[in-house]
């Protein structure tokens, strides 16, 4: 995190957030996406894979919109904040409708279990994130 937030120091478009609060945000997208990206290859490898087309849909759809959203809020192409709270709305969706799946699975597959509390820890700093820019 320390070399993220000295990127963001040097940035002057911050979407209204501070150089450690984007940090952490990005952060914590960049470890969604690489978990909900690996929980699908995870159950596609799975013998009832067939039974978990639902989950490897909704999390191959969660990694697409963390990514674009780290990318937008990454950009520092300055505070959109109607651009920004619209991607992060539709990023706590896409985790949230990952989560409820993985969560299903969580007891019977341990990527689905790490899926599950990285989409539940993304979902919670999109509302973080949504509320500071709308409070």
């Amino acid at each position: 995190m320390a070399q993220t937030r000295e990127l963001f120091d040097t940035v002057t478009g911050k979407a209204g957030l501070n150089s450690e609060v984007l940090a952490r945000v990005v952060d914590t997208l960049q470890e969604c996406e690489e978990v909900v990206a690996a929980c699908a290859m995870g159950m596609l490898g799975e013998q009832d894979a067939l039974q978990m087309a639902s989950a490897i849909s909704r999390d191959l759809d969660c990694a697409d919109i963390v990514e674009t959203t780290r990318r937008v809020l990454t950009r520092g192409s300055g505070p959109d904040n109607r651009l920004i709270s619209a991607q992060f709305q539709s990023c706590m969706l896409a985790c949230e409708r990952s989560h409820e799946l993985c969560s299903q699975h969580a007891a019977h597959h341990a990527h689905c279990r790490v899926c599950s509390d990285a989409t539940r820890r993304c979902a919670d700093m999109c509302r973080e994130v949504l509320d500071a820019i709308h409070g």
